[in-house]
């Protein structure tokens, strides 16, 4: 029998029996896919209000662009960038729930006072030593992601001879660490895009189920990754259709949580392959 996930988020429980789309919020001037679009308050805000309308029910907001040569910012930098964004989205939207992307756990408190509900760091607590700890005070849910040890060799890929092997050592270490510190509401990310060759991320979709072991719901995050749109020759923004196929094959095997840009497209695949699942 599958497994029915739900996480705590500042007491109102997230049910994952159906999947969940995570919008991606940048507002940062140098995302690959988006920069300088959203990085105002007005704007930000619009865009939450269309993917909230094109069925996302999370919202990961940015400050910081992870992108391969991106410029590096400062926790002090990040909240400046965010100003008062968050805030405003949970006066205009309030049952939407506000992951917040950063590395740094100074930007994690400040997110956590403004009334985020899901702390996503790429880095999982590797480039802050007290990361793990302030989550533990905030009593948010993590999502963990796989990533190199540090911020400089983030994107050195490498060629892994069991990659799915590797990802699951880690977690298991990682969420050990998490454990100790009383962190129990945890979201998997194997981390596409960060440090791994074009024929490992190809076997961690097809192998995504075992990731975890089927112990924490896994969240994915393919949307516009160079391992797509590279070996066919296009661009970021021409592979939906390749982009979908790959959604519903994520979906079939278990994820619980797509992070995306394309909202409306993504919805279309989950509600065609959950429709009686209300």
């Amino acid at each position: 029998m599958e497994k029915r996930f739900s996480i705590n988020c500042r007491g109102r429980l997230l049910d994952l029996s159906k999947p969940k789309i995570m919008g991606i919020l940048n507002v940062t001037p140098d995302s690959f896919s988006d920069g300088g679009r959203f990085n105002n308050e007005k704007a930000a805000l619009c865009q939450a209000e269309k993917m909230l309308e094109d069925g996302a029910e999370i919202i990961d907001i940015g400050a910081q662009s992870t992108r391969p040569n991106a410029q590096y910012l400062s926790a002090n930098e990040e909240i400046k960038r965010i100003r008062n964004i968050i805030s405003e989205l949970k006066k205009e939207f309030p049952h939407c729930y506000i992951s917040l992307d950063t590395f740094y756990s100074a930007v994690v408190r400040f997110g956590a006072d403004e009334g985020i509900d899901i702390v996503n760091d790429i880095s999982g607590g590797q480039f802050d030593a007290d990361m793990f700890g302030t989550v533990a005070e905030t009593q948010l849910p993590y999502i963990l992601m796989h990533c190199n040890p540090d911020y400089k060799t983030m994107h050195e890929k490498i060629a892994y001879e069991n990659i799915v092997y590797s990802i699951n050592r880690y977690f298991s270490d990682k969420l050990a660490e998490l454990k100790a510190q009383g962190v129990y509401d945890v979201i998997l990310d194997p981390g596409f895009g960060f440090g791994k060759t074009i024929e490992n991320q190809i076997q961690m979709i097809e192998e995504i189920e075992y990731i975890g072991l089927g112990n924490y719901p896994v969240l994915a995050g393919i949307s516009k990754k160079s391992f797509i749109y590279k070996p066919l020759g296009k661009s970021p923004n021409t592979i939906a259709t390749e982009t979908q196929k790959l959604h519903k094959t994520l979906l079939e095997k278990g994820v619980r949580i797509l992070r995306v840009h394309d909202i409306a497209e993504t919805k279309n695949v989950i509600d065609e392959l959950f429709q009686d699942n209300c």
